[in-house]
């Protein structure tokens, strides 16, 4: 089984969260680097990189069709206009869902993964089960995330690797009609941008 992409709950520290906190000790106390460039990482990806890329980008390909043509054609060119610097999402392709098709990401060799548009990669993304399941059982793998799709529908696994990233467009929920850019971002979240999981509307299914 897959494991699960709720994140850990409560105040105790993970083994991983541990492990980073000792290693940080470590390299700050041998002068490998300081408290201060470790600080500055943390603040970029918190606040100047991370998911809220990708989630604008979707949603402007929801509401704007030339935008979402040039998304698809150049995912690195398109989502730069959201970055402060500019510089993200390099050798990053837009996979579009459709009512035929649903695409879902993985890598299945470790775990290449565009940290600059999504964020940090969840613990369940790096996991053997994931990155070797997904290939070969995408559909059960879905349906442990709570995602059943229709038997309709295609699944398009992608392989992400050191030169190539990938992003899901998801596709715009119903009910949705009324809302404005902003409000179509904050209902994008990382799981829809990889595929395990799709964007709903408030009150609507989950």
């Amino acid at each position: 089984m897959v494991a699960t992409h709720d994140e850990p709950t409560g105040s105790s520290l993970s083994d991983l969260d541990l492990r980073v906190r000792a290693l940080e000790t470590v390299l700050t106390q041998k002068n490998y680097v300081t408290s201060e460039a470790l600080d500055a990482i943390v603040e970029a990806h918190e606040t100047r990189i991370g998911p809220h890329i990708g989630a604008r980008a979707v949603a402007r390909a929801w509401v704007d069709a030339d935008y979402r043509e040039a998304l698809l054609a150049d995912a690195t060119t398109a989502v730069a206009e959201f970055a402060d610097d500019g510089h993200v999402g390099e050798l990053l392709i837009a996979v579009e869902n459709t009512p035929e098709v649903h695409n879902v990401v993985v890598c299945t060799l470790c775990s290449c993964y565009p940290w600059d548009v999504l964020g940090l990669p969840p613990t369940w993304y790096k996991s053997f089960a994931y990155r070797s399941r997904t290939v070969k059982q995408p559909r059960a793998v879905l349906a442990e995330f709570g995602l059943q799709l229709d038997p309709n529908v295609s699944v398009r696994v992608w392989d992400s690797t050191a030169e190539t990233r990938y992003l899901v467009v998801p596709m715009r929920p119903a009910g949705t009609e009324d809302f404005d850019e902003a409000q179509l971002a904050a209902l994008v979240d990382r799981d829809s941008m990889i595929g395990v999981g799709v964007p709903t509307a408030p009150g609507g299914p989950s």
